[in-house]
């Protein structure tokens, strides 16, 4: 097909070196996972059915009691909130937000508050739930959380992701700790984590989005406690109704999740595929390097440093410059106030790596070699 699609539509050929972002489509799911979507979208099921077969399935394989699909980690965060407050009772869900419910706070760490696209805040009051912020932006203790407990608190919300701060935060097995001892239900947003087993294991409810680590369609996974599970479903007649999953979206996830049992650690290849990075290091006031994922996962970028001084054009610039080409280069910038930006080598295909290294050449104004 090539770009002959994006072309009918007017749309630019992108390069994704961000990593996987929603805002680029977040991955691109094999023929096989193409395949299943196609033979699962024509033909018909009994949708609550497929809900239930396809939960004890994802289930079976992540090593929770229960589990349901949905369309995205943060309809997750909104649904799982929605079946804690509301306990799973018919009537307070299918009235939520228009009854009133009182144990509806949701404790958080304020670095954990984050925006990853839009709020975490957002997504806790599309719930029903209350955000009770505990803790200071450079420090998140167990104590924070434990004195914030109290009758109104209907659950702990714990954030597991590169957009959280890192420093000075309790781990997600001392937020565990707390949980279990106030009896107080644990949701951890798992969302881009590449672990499906680890957050079952220290949490009652645990969000994963079906189209990052796992590569499959726009999608995400409920997983954890079946009375919680439950209580989820519930809330797929209420506001879950807007956030619904079509039959094609659940069978192109679970074989996605069948080939991400067995998928290749791909970290050293993709290292080498960095390599190519290299010759940009010659250029005046340009260094290449290799960094670790800032969560700590075997994920490998290349990050390159643009010296303002010394090319006469700083991060930002050389950034939005690659990004507004006639091909957008999408780069990982979260560091372009601090003069870097990361090239992301997972979702690269074809001659991406070369049009990267000849566009960044071309607008620092070395002659590549």
């Amino acid at each position: 097909m090539g770009h002959s699609l994006q072309a009918k539509y007017g749309l630019k050929r992108v390069i994704n070196a961000s990593g996987r972002m929603s805002i680029l489509g977040v991955s691109a799911p094999t023929d096989s996972v193409m395949d299943a979507m196609k033979q699962g979208g024509q033909r018909y099921v009994e949708i609550a059915d497929l809900v239930d077969k396809s939960g004890e399935y994802i289930a079976q394989l992540l090593g929770s009691e229960s589990a349901a699909v949905v369309n995205s980690a943060s309809s997750g965060i909104a649904l799982s909130v929605a079946a804690i407050v509301t306990a799973g009772d018919p009537r307070l869900s299918l009235r939520l937000h228009q009854e009133p419910i009182l144990k509806n706070e949701i404790i958080m760490l304020k670095g954990h508050n984050v925006q990853y696209g839009a709020p975490v805040e957002t997504m806790i009051f599309l719930g029903g739930g209350r955000v009770v912020e505990v803790g200071y932006a450079n420090e998140g203790r167990k104590e924070h959380i434990d004195q914030a407990i109290g009758e109104h608190t209907a659950a702990i919300f714990y954030v597991k992701s590169h957009h959280a701060v890192q420093k000075n935060m309790i781990s997600v097995e001392e937020a565990w700790e707390v949980a279990q001892r106030r009896g107080v239900p644990l949701i951890v947003d798992a969302a881009a984590e590449e672990n499906l087993h680890k957050y079952i294991q220290l949490s009652d409810l645990a969000i994963y989005s079906g189209s990052k680590a796992i590569e499959g369609p726009t999608s995400g996974i409920v997983a954890g406690k079946k009375k919680y599970v439950e209580w989820l479903k519930v809330q797929l007649h209420g506001i879950g109704r807007s956030m619904k999953v079509g039959k094609e979206t659940v069978f192109g996830l679970l074989q996605a999740l069948d080939e991400y049992q067995d998928k290749a650690d791909n970290s050293e290849r993709e290292k080498q595929t960095l390599e190519a990075l290299q010759p940009l290091d010659r250029l005046p006031g340009v260094s290449v390097r290799i960094v670790q994922d800032e969560a700590g996962r075997s994920i490998f970028r290349g990050r390159v440093q643009i010296d303002s001084s010394l090319v006469g054009v700083d991060a930002k610039k050389v950034n939005d410059q690659l990004r507004e080409g006639a091909i957008a280069v999408y780069t990982r910038d979260y560091g372009v106030k601090q003069g870097y930006f990361d090239i992301d080598p997972r979702s690269l295909q074809g001659d991406d790596m070369q049009v990267i290294v000849s566009r960044i050449h071309e607008i620092v104004g070395g002659k590549p070699e």
